[in-house]
């Protein structure tokens, strides 16, 4: 059993965490509200229906939160077996039951809540591969099997997934995982070469499935098919156009208005680059950047403390967090191919709303512990 931080030690935690979340979440709120409304309207004759929504996932979110900031990161570790099996049966299940939507299976319905079961999946694999690092360090850094040991879990949940299909979550979780493994001390010549494995197999995913093969051809010229497969990308880039420096302002985006398909989810960013220009990205690029920056320095000294899981899980939420920021920046703006991917903190949608707060409370937890630990040894070094 644990408790939740006394009102005393309340001070010990980075209040930055919250700042940039909160700044986050009120930039997601009015971009959702601007870019929702029309198609609001008219699928639910209610332009404040994805809003409202909005605002109850923050709120979940914010609830949920609470609750895992009372978790110490031992229960994290000592769970994190636990994690993965349930991460692995939301997937299971959400082939056997979930709702299909666009040809996709992700989403498992429990009354009026959906839930994309791939947003806990990422959460509890790093969580898990954080813990096995700690276990089997030193297997991972000097024999073969211990590299490739965490690339058969993760070559388990990437099945499952491109069975939805979700290959962008796939391509998300690789990426972390060789990330981590590297920084966990892995060979060079291993990471190269399951990188390019890796790298191999996702081309042949693409190459060999009609629809990802027209979403690549689409991404390199858009405009050679510009009502077809190129369709969302070239409005996404008109989008983008038409901000230029400072936007057109808060409300006077043309391509919210049924021109942009997904303008409230994957594609909000292009909304807000129409509606403040260069300026509006770079505020959110800076953002991500401070909490991905503080997410990676918040791994560097838990490990230099010895505070192995807790540091490997700070990397691997900081790997993850900049990593899909960049994949649904560079999707709307056709700097890589489109993968249906959110903006974190961002884009409208409970299951990565409320699954990207937890991944913030967990470094607030971290840096938390840290702190404590420091306290004590400066009360300690003071008795003595």
């Amino acid at each position: 059993m644990w408790i939740a931080p006394k009102t005393q030690d309340a001070v010990t935690f980075d209040r930055t965490y919250i700042v940039i979340a909160v700044l986050m979440y009120m930039i997601g709120l009015v971009m959702v509200a601007s870019s929702s409304m029309p198609v609001a309207e008219k699928l639910f004759n209610n332009p404040f229906h994805f809003v409202i929504r909005h605002v109850i996932y923050i709120g979940l979110s914010v609830i949920i939160a609470a609750v895992f900031l009372t978790m110490p990161m031992h229960k994290w570790k000592e769970y994190s077996g636990n994690f993965l099996l349930a991460a692995i049966a939301l997937l299971v299940l959400v082939l056997l039951v979930g709702r299909t939507v666009n040809g996709s299976t992700r989403w498992l319905v429990l009354g009026p809540i959906t839930v994309q079961a791939a947003e806990p999946a990422k959460l509890f694999f790093f969580c898990y591969l954080a813990s096995y690092l700690v276990r089997r360090r030193t297997e991972v850094m000097e024999h073969v099997k211990g590299f490739y040991k965490p690339l058969i879990v993760f070559g388990v949940l990437a099945f499952l997934l491109l069975n939805q299909p979700d290959l962008g979550t796939v391509v998300v979780m690789f990426v972390t995982t060789i990330g981590l493994l590297f920084l966990a001390g892995a060979k060079l010549w291993q990471f190269l070469a399951v990188s390019a494995v890796g790298i191999s197999a996702i081309v042949a995913l693409a190459v060999f499935t009609p629809y990802r093969w027209r979403r690549i051809t689409s991404f390199l010229d858009p405009w050679a098919d510009p009502f077809g497969s190129g369709y969302q990308l070239t409005q996404s880039l008109m989008a983008y156009g038409r901000g230029e420096v400072f936007g057109q302002g808060l409300g006077n985006s043309i391509q919210k208005l049924e021109y942009l398909p997904e303008a409230h989810t994957d594609f909000v960013m292009a909304i807000l680059a129409e509606e403040f220009g260069f300026i509006g990205i770079s505020i959110v690029l800076f953002l991500s950047m401070i909490l991905v920056l503080k997410a990676l320095l918040l791994g560097r000294e838990a490990l230099n403390r010895e505070k192995y899981f807790e540091g490997f899980f700070a990397y691997g939420i900081g790997i993850w967090m900049s990593f899909q920021t960049a994949v649904n920046i560079g999707a709307s703006a056709g700097i890589v191919p489109t993968k249906g991917l959110t903006m974190p903190l961002i884009s409208y949608g409970g299951s990565s709303m409320i699954i990207m707060t937890i991944a913030v409370v967990v470094l607030i937890r971290i840096d938390h512990e840290l702190r404590l630990q420091s306290l004590q040894a400066t009360k300690k070094g003071g008795q003595t």
